[in-house]
């Protein structure tokens, strides 16, 4: 019998077996100061583009305030306990109700975290009868959630609806065997790509199959559709959506979720979600600034207005530079270019160290082998004049990554 960490200390894994290369640099990078377009990293001050702020609340003065009025009244701690039995307020009912309106429907339930909420969510949903078919690019807390179904799991080619006619056929198959039903799910915005999920065209096929649909808008909500009410408004298919879930960790600058749907739905995730039945409620502080939070969302559209103006200029800069953003129609922006992992490296390192910009790097394994993606987060605390720089930045490295120059700097470190 070997022992259980042989393998742990031997194989690191496909990102950690980078660790020492990477770690404190292009992994669990230390970014300093306020949150914002500008921030300290390696001594430098860079335009930062990997912050999920998408509205600049996060240190906005009425945000700051808020919160510290809140944390002053109520401590961090209140309310001790799991919810259920001890971790209840009006305001976390308030804020519920609150949420609920804001994405018309009929009630929802506030979790304490976002990736944790929808894991437990989707176990709670489904039994061992049902069949759950899902997008094969969803997000890592669903594949997650999805991990612990006892049932049949099919996914879909991304954002292919002909791909997903014929996974829900295979699931009424089964489905009818086992008397069980279906859960469909897919992002509203799918956050590596920026692509919209297909959801208008996902609810469609109501008519045709019977199913049920979950859908994760953390990067539509606070963005996209009127008021910014989430991707279910952008497309104007908001009531087909049987469970909706967003985050407060991207355009709320906050920390918690909820998930909202109609009361007898909720009331089941209420009391058969165990992430929140065992865990500790949100902390008021959290709470209270989530109202401040959606009431700045309801009441100051300029906050969206001057995100999708940095957002056009970006986008609009790169395309007219020839970048490739793929099919992004939301305000993530991935940048796609070819080469390999210790080519990015080196991309990354000249981009931060001599041009100042900061942004997120994907490579392999979680994008196929050859590509880079340089994935951008727009935000409304981002200037024009970061859009020029980055732009400008980025036309002189793909210049030197085409021309094999961090080929060689990559070679020469090994």
């Amino acid at each position: 019998m070997k022992d259980l960490f042989e393998r742990i200390i031997r194989d690191k894994g496909p990102l950690g077996k980078w660790a020492k290369q990477a770690e404190g640099y292009y992994v669990f990078p230390k970014l300093e100061g306020e949150i914002s377009n500008r921030m300290e990293f390696n001594g430098k001050k860079v335009i930062t583009w990997s912050i999920n702020d998408y509205l600049g609340l996060a240190n906005h003065p009425e945000v700051r305030k808020a919160d510290a009025e809140a944390a002053a009244e109520y401590g961090m701690a209140y309310p001790m306990g799991a919810r259920m039995m001890s971790g209840h307020t009006k305001y976390h009912e308030q804020l519920e109700k609150e949420c609920a309106e804001f994405v018309a429907k009929e009630a929802a339930y506030l979790v304490n975290f976002g990736y944790q909420g929808m894991v437990s969510a989707i176990d709670a949903l489904v039994s061992k009868n049902d069949v759950i078919v899902y997008d094969v690019d969803s997000h890592a807390c669903i594949i997650d959630g999805v991990r612990l179904h006892h049932g049949k799991r099919f996914t879909y080619q991304h954002n292919n609806i002909e791909s997903l006619e014929k996974n829900l056929q295979r699931a009424t198959k089964i489905a009818n065997d086992t008397n069980g039903g279906i859960l469909v799910i897919s992002e509203g915005v799918f956050g590596m790509r920026g692509e919209q999920g297909k959801l208008k065209e996902i609810i469609a096929l109501k008519d045709k199959y019977n199913f049920r649909l979950l859908v994760d808008d953390a990067h539509g909500f606070g963005t996209l559709g009127e008021g910014g009410r989430g991707t279910g408004f952008e497309q104007g298919v908001q009531d087909g959506i049987d469970v909706y879930f967003a985050t407060f960790a991207k355009s709320m600058a906050g920390i918690g979720a909820f998930f909202a749907a109609d009361k007898d739905i909720i009331q089941y995730l209420q009391y058969n979600m165990r992430s929140q039945m065992f865990a500790k409620s949100l902390p008021m502080p959290m709470v209270k600034g989530a109202l401040k939070r959606l009431d700045m969302i309801r009441t100051m559209p300029e906050l969206k207005n001057k995100l999708w103006k940095v957002v056009n200029a970006l986008q609009n800069g790169l395309k007219e530079k020839g970048f490739n953003i793929g099919k992004t129609n939301t305000c993530v922006t991935p940048v796609f270019l070819e080469g390999d992992i210790p080519e990015a490296m080196a991309m990354v390192n000249d981009l931060r160290e001599n041009y100042r910009i900061f942004c997120s790097i994907v490579v392999y394994p979680v994008i196929p082998k050859g590509l880079i993606i340089l994935r951008l987060i727009p935000t409304a605390a981002h200037t024009l004049e970061d859009v020029h720089e980055t732009i400008e930045a980025f036309s002189a490295i793909r210049t030197k990554l085409e021309k094999g120059i961090y080929k060689r700097i990559a070679a020469s470190m090994e």
